[in-house]
């Protein structure tokens, strides 16, 4: 993304954001089963690192993004997703439940994603994916007119028709991990695209959506981020001590579709993304203990 205007965007205070209002919001996208450990340093080839803490959540963008909107509503929150017929399929329905998510589960055949995130004593974190993505699609039987009746909706994982489907929203958003040739088939306006701008998996060339998204927002963790149009704006002093940036974006990018759904100015959208993100980094795991 090119560089913006040098004056950056105001950062709201998280007590002068107005209440949101009744909103009907949805996600559509993907779940992992992460094993989440914390230790003193990354490990290194041929050492042994001992875990300071340990927990396990179904996770990933889709999950993420569902429980943070959730926590921010306070309703249940539809989640459309795919899970493997397995044991850990079958967990991660429980916690999900529990976070507060209507759940629309699509049971696929393959086993249900796994992952291990190793978080270091700054908050630094280093993530391994097992096995393939299960992705909610389009042929799955899910409910999907019933996205034409919601305020907005986000999505991680699906396939080109489900994308169109998506669109039947009032608002919809994105994250370039859909996959870029998935967002250029389905050939929908997104009225956001947000995803990191240090993820070279998620970089989107300008150009390469027709038509291009109303607005494009690059994260860069600490340093906050840039949106076009709008431009440059500041990541929050974080309330308490890092812990952990497993889920930072994702919380990000739940606050940000909150606050356009709600008809907020740019500023006050992504305000509440940043205080999002930055309550999301003072504790292990993408959810509050």
């Amino acid at each position: 993304m090119d560089a913006a205007s040098p004056i950056p965007l105001k950062l709201w205070p998280l007590e002068q954001l107005p209440p949101l209002p009744h909103l009907r919001l949805a996600v559509v996208g993907h779940v992992e089963w992460v094993s989440l450990v914390a230790v003193q340093d990354l490990p290194q080839a041929g050492t042994i690192a001992h875990a300071r803490a340990f927990r396990e959540e179904p996770a990933g963008g889709g999950a993420v993004v569902a429980a943070c909107l959730a926590r921010l509503l306070g309703q249940p929150v539809p989640f459309f997703t795919a899970l493997g017929r397995d044991a850990i399929g079958e967990q991660a329905v429980e916690r999900l439940s529990a976070l507060g998510l209507e759940l629309h589960v699509a049971w696929h055949e393959g086993p249900t994603r796994r992952g291990v995130s190793l978080v270091d004593q700054h908050g630094d974190r280093a993530i391994t994916v097992i096995g393939e993505r299960l992705t909610p699609i389009a042929a799955d039987p899910l409910p999907w007119p019933s996205l034409a009746h919601c305020d907005g909706v986000f999505v991680t994982a699906t396939d080109a028709a489900g994308l169109q489907a998506c669109r039947r929203a009032r608002l919809l958003a994105a994250t370039p991990r859909v996959s870029l040739p998935v967002l250029q088939q389905a050939g929908v306006l997104l009225d956001a695209l947000i995803g990191s701008g240090l993820d070279p998996g998620e970089a989107v060339p300008a150009g390469a959506l027709t038509p291009a998204p109303r607005l494009r927002i690059a994260t860069e963790g600490a340093a906050g981020g840039l949106a076009l149009p709008g431009g440059r704006f500041q990541a929050p002093q974080l309330p308490s001590a890092a812990i952990d940036s497993y889920g930072c974006g994702d919380s990000f990018a739940a606050g940000v579709t909150a606050g356009l759904a709600a008809g907020w100015s740019l500023e006050q959208a992504i305000s509440l993304g940043c205080h999002c993100g930055a309550a999301c980094a003072t504790h292990l795991g993408p959810y509050p203990s």
